[in-house]
């Protein structure tokens, strides 16, 4: 069983069209890159795929569930981390894991998770004291708490130093291993090249590469997978001319 499947999946804007015919599959247990410059419809498609957005056309499954259709049974087993997260600011830490623990009804021991990303001993700081990257880590924690099978993460290590980003790559591999079904978007090649499984490059809503990070590189006969994925985003020109 896939973890997610989207087929044909399309959204307009009037005439703007943010995402355009769009299929692909992630398999369970592995980490999927959706990739694309600013723009290129990445958060669009997450939306549709979590049913929060109504696609034109096409479907989205998640766990072969319809996820406008079966949102409660669904959201059981999801797990969502957006970087323009919107959590209340007056309120301590611990105090909004708690409130998320309660909705759910197998979640994980969330003091654990605090101590895993390295942010236990801010269970007492109000969520609006927290610096940018303390922040963000909690807002994984968060999205891990039901003990989800599929996770989405957008942009999850914006605002961390390079030893907590390579601490959050380590604990995602762990959870892959252990079962977890990983979405993740990010602009961080390197972090692309560490955690994921396979990619996808949109640009104006469009797929213009499926594959490997090996495969890209092979493609765009590149080298560098950073200078592959400039190249399949038609980035490259204008990244050599600043």
């Amino acid at each position: 069983m896939s973890a997610i499947i989207v087929k044909n999946l399309t959204k307009n804007y009037g005439e703007k069209v943010a995402v355009d015919n769009l299929s692909f599959e992630v398999k369970k247990s592995t980490v999927f890159g959706l990739l694309g410059a600013n723009g290129a419809g990445k958060s669009t498609t997450i939306e549709c795929i979590l049913g929060t957005k109504k696609a034109d056309s096409g479907e989205a499954r998640i766990l072969e569930m319809n996820p406008t259709k079966e949102r409660t049974r669904l959201f059981e087993r999801v797990g969502v981390q957006f970087q323009e997260a919107n959590y209340q600011e007056q309120i301590k830490v611990e105090e909004l894991c708690e409130m998320t623990a309660a909705v759910y009804k197998k979640p994980r021991n969330y003091a654990e998770l605090l101590e895993e990303f390295g942010i236990s001993d801010k269970k007492k700081t109000l969520v609006k004291s927290l610096s940018g990257g303390e922040r963000q880590r909690l807002f994984i924690v968060l999205s891990l708490i039901p003990n989800p099978e599929v996770v989405f993460l957008d942009e999850l290590t914006t605002g961390l130093d390079a030893r907590a980003r390579r601490d959050v790559w380590n604990i995602l591999s762990k959870l892959k291993k252990q079962g977890l079904s990983i979405l993740l978007t990010s602009h961080f090649m390197d972090e692309v090249e560490a955690l994921c499984d396979e990619i996808l490059i949109l640009k104006k809503g469009k797929t213009v590469f499926r594959g490997t990070v090996e495969q890209a590189k092979n493609e765009s006969k590149k080298e560098n997978f950073e200078d592959a994925y400039l190249w399949f985003t038609d980035e490259e020109e204008n990244y050599e001319s600043i």
